[in-house]
């Protein structure tokens, strides 16, 4: 099974890989408003562990200095995770990424935003510059919501998903059992809750 070539996705080189979609159907009349919700959604990152349930990782965004931040997006921003279980002393419990690509294409049939992130270092601490998560510098995430005359979509797109052996001894230990266990399909899982929580609006 090969990765799907997706626009703006980063191309797949080495490692794991996902394609994590979720579509829903509406009524043509319907969509304009679904998709502006969605996007509220999409674009508020700290809310996302609440489309997901008990059991996902929380998320909150901080700005190019560090500093914790309510508002939409941008290229240059950081998001903090917070996984369920142990996590990366060096990075105080967190795994970090950036946001290094945020990309609105439209045309008359069609409307897509994609929201590509990176493992990075912890932005609040000045001294050390390891990566502080799970993932090697390599690997990419990139979040996808998109409209179509007929649906919605939400998708998750991982790509060349290795761990992270540049840490300390009991940190590559951690990233090596999270990394496989992402590589061998449960981030998917996790990831597909939260496409699936994206269109849901029951």
């Amino acid at each position: 099974m090969k990765p799907k070539q997706i626009n703006r996705v980063p191309q797949q080189q080495s490692g794991g890989f996902h394609d994590t979609e979720s579509q829903k159907e509406f009524e043509p009349a319907l969509l304009p408003l679904k998709f502006d919700v969605l996007k509220q959604r999409f674009f508020s990152v700290s809310k996302w562990q609440s489309y997901c349930g008990e059991g996902f990782a929380s998320f909150k965004i901080y700005d190019s200095q560090g500093n914790e931040t309510e508002r939409v997006p941008q290229k240059g921003d950081f998001m903090r995770i917070d996984i369920p279980g142990p996590g990366d002393p060096e990075a105080k419990g967190y795994d970090w990424v950036e946001v290094t690509d945020i990309c609105f294409q439209e045309d008359n049939f069609s409307e897509s935003i994609l929201m590509t992130c990176t493992p990075s270092r912890n932005p609040q601490d000045k001294k050390n510059r390891h990566i502080a998560h799970f993932y090697s510098s390599r690997a990419t995430s990139s979040f996808m919501i998109a409209r179509t005359p007929t649906h919605l979509k939400a998708a998750v797109y991982g790509r060349n998903e290795s761990p992270n052996f540049k840490a300390g001894f009991i940190d590559i230990i951690r990233n090596l059992m999270v990394a496989v266990g992402g590589i061998m399909g449960l981030s998917k899982i996790q990831w597909k809750k939260l496409s699936d929580g994206f269109l849901d609006f029951e």
